[in-house]
Formats: C-alpha cells, structure tokens, sequence
C-alpha cells in the first residue's frame, strides 16, 4: 500500500496569507493518487480545511503508521527557522508556538515501518529539514528509507508566482513525464534533477537528502519506448560492448531488403533517438546500413543493457 498526506495552507492570519498553496496541493494530490494510464498509485489524504496544528499533527502520526510500501507528506505553504530550528507553520500559529517542528516531522518518519517514506516541502527554508538544530552544524541525520525533498535551502524563501509555488510547478511538470526514466519511471532523485536545472542560478535552490538501498517511483508514465523494444537490447547486443554489423537489407528502400532486418532496423533507429545506440564512424544508422558498417551501444545503452540483463526491466 501506498499513502500520502497534501497539506495545503492558504488561510493565514492578515498579511500572512498565501494563494496558491491549495491549488497547489489539491494538483499534486490528484496527480499522486493514480498513474498516467489510470491505475492506483496513491491513497490520497487532501488536507486544505482543517489546518490546526493538532490536526495535523494527528494526520501526520496516521499517516506514518504502518508497514506500507510507500508513505509521504507533501507541504505547502509558510515555513520559519528561529534559534530552535525549522518548522512547517500551521494556520492557527501564535508566537513561540508557530506549528510543527522539522525535527518533529523527520523523527515521524524514521520511526516508521514503511520502506520509503518521502516528506516533500514547498514552504521558506524548507531545506531545515533534516537538519536538527541541536546538532548545530548542518549535518543531516535521516533514518533508513527517509528521503527529503525541500523547495529552498534553510536560508531561503520558496517563491509563488501567479498563484502558484515555483517549486511545486516545477514538480507537476515532473511528475507528469517530465523527469520520467526510459522505463517511464519518476522518483524522487529524478525529480530533484528535473528541478534543480529548471531554477536558474539565482532563484532558490531545491535540496534533496536520501538515506536509502533502492530508488522506488513515485510514479508511472508512459515509456517512450515500447518496453519490448528496449529488452531486445540483449538479442541485438549479446556482449555490451559487441559492435552489430549491418548492411543494405535493414533499409526497406533498398530493392531485396530482408523484411525482418527492416523490423530490426525500425527498433534499432528508435533506441538510437533515445540515446542508447549509435553508428559507428557514421552519424546515422542509415548510412551505416547502406556502407555495411556497425554500430554498438552508447554509455546510456549500456546502462539499460545490464538493468535488461539482470531482469530489472
């Protein structure tokens, strides 16, 4: 099983008040709760009403019980450091009791038994988390399987933009294919890198911690290559570093072209626009093909070829 709590907070007190944070987190919910062709993913709790911080403390205690495959928090909106630490600021905060410690957050999450359990923030200094302050020097301390996901550094605010977090714009983008791997997975580090390129330079920087054995997708998209295909890459490459010959009968423009080389050739021209393969001493396959040359697996392909090998796809 696979849980998650969306908190979205919009109603602060006065000038505190935020306007994206519950679009925000009604989108990532919709999206977390069902892979891009339909099926389960997530058992979604949307939190966008009752706020408190005893409500949500108690949602949060909920969520992290249990031995599921997969918990996570996803937060948006206000987030403080003071002397005593970061914390994700609840809509009934007052002064020396703003809302739930990071630290508090973190020590949910280690303690439990799920096998990953991912906290996701889009809130100012979110990069706090996972960094006690008692330790008083930045390490971060995370249990096994606690991955971290924050929008800015400690020191940073997390910027809205027509209605919406820049970080969580970012992640829905992300989510939906855009840091999606071959196979049509998108986890947690693979979201990081989509991000962190998509901020320039001097925007706020995202900040990804992980203790962990095994990546595990967030979620699933569409693969850009028909999975099939891809696990061909050991039938035409027996050895990863084996150079496959070809010659005119791959191209079906070619008069006594061989039709299933053709059918090769189609799967060999598709893994060469993902990256995976490429002619040798040629710049494409078809020209390759028509002088009789070779081609081989590129580093990319390599990689793919051993996770085929071992049955990981």
């Amino acid at each position: 099983m696979r849980r998650a709590l969306v908190v979205g907070i919009n109603d602060y007190p006065g000038s505190a008040r935020l306007y994206g944070c519950v679009n925000d987190a009604t989108r990532i919910g919709e999206l977390l709760s069902a892979h891009e062709d339909g099926t389960p993913n997530f058992q979604v709790m949307l939190m966008v009403k009752d706020q408190r911080k005893a409500a949500l403390r108690a949602r949060m205690l909920e969520l992290f019980s249990g031995d599921d495959e997969m918990h996570l928090f996803y937060f948006s909106g206000h987030g403080i450091v003071n002397e005593t630490g970061g914390y994700i600021v609840t809509q009934d905060y007052q002064r020396y009791d703003e809302g739930i410690s990071m630290d508090d957050i973190l020590n949910m999450a280690s303690i439990s038994k799920a096998r990953q359990k991912v906290i996701i923030l889009d809130c100012c200094h979110a990069g706090a988390m996972g960094a006690p302050a008692l330790l008083g020097n930045g390490t971060a301390v995370l249990g096994q399987g606690v991955i971290v996901l924050a929008s800015s550094r400690s020191t940073e605010t997390s910027k809205e933009v027509g209605g919406m977090g820049v970080f969580t714009s970012l992640l829905l983008k992300a989510l939906h294919g855009g840091a999606a791997d071959l196979v049509g997975d998108v986890t947690a580090g693979s979201i990081y890198s989509y991000v962190d390129k998509g901020l320039g330079g001097w925007q706020q920087r995202p900040v990804f911690k992980a203790n962990i054995a095994r990546a595990l997708s967030l979620r699933r998209v569409k693969s850009p290559v028909a999975l099939a295909d891809l696990r061909k890459l050991t039938t035409y490459f027996p050895e990863m570093t084996y150079e496959m010959p070809l010659d005119p009968s791959y191209e079906y423009t070619v008069e006594g072209a061989d039709m299933e080389h053709v059918r090769t050739f189609k799967v060999l021209r598709q893994l060469q626009g993902m990256g995976l393969v490429e002619a040798i001493d040629e710049d494409y396959l078809y020209w390759a093909a028509m002088n009789s040359g070779k081609c081989r697996l590129t580093s990319l392909g390599g990689y793919y070829w051993q996770m085929v090998k071992e049955g990981r796809v």
